[in-house]
């Protein structure tokens, strides 16, 4: 005897009548339940631009019922249309499809007079937000699946050569393991035997109709929607092959032209990959703002906000540096600063080199949070500079709502590290930002979300900097500070204004002209604190800080620092230069 399930109704679109439709429980040719729309439901007038590309097979039969009469201008609901006799659909989702004039999920859209989906009345199917699944169409003679079979035939498959027969939908993880582990006893390795537990368990257990699954051909990436359940395939010769049957959409999307996030997903080698992560990207490929927009309203849940496959594909964005920041900054020229928030937003790595007391590591947290700012749909405060582990920066920047904004690491004195240790397979992420690569140690798949920025610091006095090799230097920007250019060189002057004694300026540029090597000459930062101006400070500051870094600079050379370096060498050489500067201003021509 049939299974009785209670009437399902579907709200049509901004505040619409009610459409009602019956669940059956024989299925359809594409392996769901089917479902009838019945005679006197509201339809809408309109359909959305997508609608062709994402859901083709319910825009056909759309307009084949409207072409019957069988959908037709409503005389009980003005401007809306109405279906005129019982329609019996090939699943949940096509039912409403036809009458939303959207891509929809029946599955979660169809509910009780009491607002419970249609999903929890279906065995082995759940409510809840639904997935969205990557699945490779290889096959192990080599045949092209995706192309060959699955579009061609509405179905999605996964090999199981050595899987016993029968084994049950929502079947259990540790079951899984156990049937994988007696099936394939020595045909494949612990890894493999692993690899194939998630897979088979994600196909079994974790996907469900109305998920989102994906698929890679010939450069492009296919979307379509789960409609069914497990059907498992035994083939004479003994080996199984699992299927699903799907709702594929007209046409692909070129791989070249997909967003880094979603291409760094793809690149992950696995057969079956979770990408629900990303299904908010999915969910916009081929569709306008304002058709995203639009959908959401159409949502009886809709709550307002923006929509996230719009807030998924927002681009990141590093704000242009003010006038203000220039000043706080005391850099020389505004064009200083756009050149390096180009080199950041172009290359996502920078590096900044010099000398001891450039600023090197000031600058770089400067930069990192520079207009800090509250993200007025996520409540989330951009360019925050986050200390931590890199991969949990990295989930913190990919988290969803996170993605459009800018995330800083820092890493100073980047070039005293052993960097092909630390780097590892960073190396080469650095270079490859829209692909990922298994970690050797944890096994587990790692990539950099295209939001997060690297500045690392690098202090040229510091011999080991010879060590930084051509691949490092590849793939970072590297930004010179130096006090014998700008915006070093004269950052101190300009520091001091007109407020201070110029003093420590004049003191610093004689000091720099006295040594030789540039990597050894001495930043403005030890002469910028506090310190320094108190009695006595700027003598203290040159004995204990600038004097024993000359010393280690000049070790085992005999020179006379004091001489060379001292305070009163240096005072006298600049009143010297003063007094001799006064006298060629005062002097008459000739």
């Amino acid at each position: 005897m049939a299974q009785e399930y209670p009437e399902f109704q579907l709200r049509l679109p901004h505040g619409g009548p009610t459409a009602r439709g019956r669940l059956l429980s024989e299925m359809g040719t594409n392996g769901s339940q089917k479902m009838v729309v019945r005679a006197g439901s509201p339809a809408r007038r309109h359909v959305v631009p997508s609608f062709p590309l994402r859901t083709p097979s319910s825009h056909r039969l759309r307009e084949k019922l409207i072409a019957e009469g069988a959908i037709r201008e409503s005389t009980t609901w003005p401007g809306w249309l109405e279906v005129t006799r019982d329609v019996e659909c090939n699943s949940p989702s096509a039912a409403g499809d036809i009458l939303v004039g959207r891509s929809c999920n029946g599955w979660l859209e169809w509910k009780t007079e009491d607002g419970r989906p249609l999903a929890d009345f279906i065995e082995q199917v759940w409510s809840g937000p639904s997935r969205a699944w990557l699945v490779r169409g290889a096959h192990p003679a080599g045949l092209d699946l995706v192309q060959n079979v699955w579009l061609v035939e509405g179905r999605v498959t996964l090999v199981g050569l050595r899987l016993r027969p029968d084994v049950a939908q929502k079947v259990s993880k540790e079951q899984l393991r156990t049937f994988v582990d007696e099936d394939y006893e020595s045909a494949a390795t612990y890894n493999e035997k692993a690899q194939l537990v998630d897979e088979l368990h994600a196909f079994f257990s974790r996907m469900r109709p109305g998920d989102t699954v994906c698929t890679v051909s010939d450069g492009r990436l296919y979307i379509g929607e789960i409609t069914g359940s497990v059907e498992q395939r035994v083939a004479e010769d003994g080996s199984s092959n699992l299927r699903r049957p799907v709702e594929w959409g007209r046409e692909g999307f070129p791989l070249e032209e997909l967003p880094q996030e979603l291409r760094q997903q793809l690149s992950l080698k696995h057969v079956v990959v979770d990408l629900t992560t990303s299904k908010a990207i999915i969910d916009g490929l081929g569709v306008s703002d304002e058709e995203l927009v639009e959908e959401a309203r159409d949502s009886a849940d809709a709550s307002g906000a923006e929509p996230p496959a719009v807030v998924a594909r927002r681009e990141v964005e590093l704000p242009e540096p003010s006038e203000e920041l220039r000043k706080k900054l005391n850099v020389h020229h505004m064009d200083w600063l756009e050149e390096i928030r180009n080199l950041l937003a172009d290359e996502r790595q920078l590096i900044f080199y010099g000398p001891p007391g450039t600023g090197k590591t000031f600058l770089a947290q400067e930069l990192a949070g520079f207009r800090p700012r509250e993200d007025r749909l996520t409540r989330e405060v951009a360019f925050r500079l986050t200390a931590g582990p890199l991969r949990e920066f990295a989930e913190l920047a990919r988290r969803e709502g996170n993605r459009h904004i800018p995330h800083f690491l820092i890493i100073d004195e980047i070039n005293r590290a052993n960097l092909a240790k630390v780097f590892g397979e960073l190396y080469f992420l650095l270079e490859y930002r829209d692909r990922s690569v298994r970690l050797t140690y944890s096994g587990e798949d790692f990539f950099l979300p295209r939001n997060l920025f690297i500045i690392g610091t690098m202090n040229t006095a510091d011999r080991s900097i010879a060590l930084v090799d051509a691949a490092m230097r590849r793939r970072f920007a590297f930004v010179e500070l130096s006090p014998r250019i700008e915006p070093t060189g004269g950052l101190l002057r300009r520091w001091l204004g007109d407020e201070k004694d110029p003093e420590p300026a004049d003191l610093l540029d004689e000091l720099n002209t006295r040594i030789d090597d540039a990597d050894f000459r001495v930043g403005p930062s030890y002469l910028m604190k506090p310190g320094v101006f108190r009695a006595g400070g700027l003598e203290r500051t040159w004995r204990t800080k600038i004097l024993p870094l000359l010393e280690e600079h000049h070790y085992g050379e005999g020179l006379d620092i004091e001489s060379r370096y001292g305070l009163p060498a240096l005072r006298q050489a600049v009143a010297r230069r003063s007094g001799h500067d006064q006298a060629g201003e005062g002097s008459e021509p000739q």
